[in-house]
């Protein structure tokens, strides 16, 4: 899903081969635009799996912050976090040593793609955990 903070900003879902890229939308926060229009946010659903160009950045916090610190991963499946929390953000990425990282921390102009989008929930139990917290939207 996108981010409450992206609510304002045109979007639409993310589908399998989706070229993206990381984008600060002047909103508070970061997540994924189109490549072919970084204007138009692209949202994801919770298990949505990733595939980046490169070692996914984050933003440095420390004293060098014109240094992103780099995983060393190129995947990742995109999560939503802290969901019964108001007013932070959800989006999230898990890199396969387990490691989560939001996406409003991740470097701009990154470049990654949709492998593989979640399967369709089959019960309202898997629908929730699809959505985003009730307050949210």
């Amino acid at each position: 899903m996108c981010d409450y903070s992206l609510d304002n900003v045109k979007s639409r879902p993310a589908q399998v081969g989706d070229r993206l890229i990381t984008r600060n939308f002047g909103t508070g926060t970061r997540g994924f635009a189109a490549a072919e229009d970084t204007n138009l946010a692209i949202c994801l659903r919770p298990g949505t799996e990733l595939s980046f160009a490169e070692p996914v950045k984050r933003l440095s916090l420390g004293l060098f912050r014109w240094r992103g610190k780099a995983t060393e991963h190129y995947t990742a499946i995109f999560r939503q976090i802290n969901k019964d929390q108001r007013l932070v953000h959800h989006d999230a990425l898990e890199f396969p040593d387990g490691q989560i990282l939001l996406l409003t921390l991740l470097n701009e102009g990154q470049q990654a793609t949709v492998l593989q989008l979640p399967a369709n929930p089959r019960s309202v139990v898997e629908s929730k955990a699809q959505q985003p917290s009730a307050y949210v939207r």
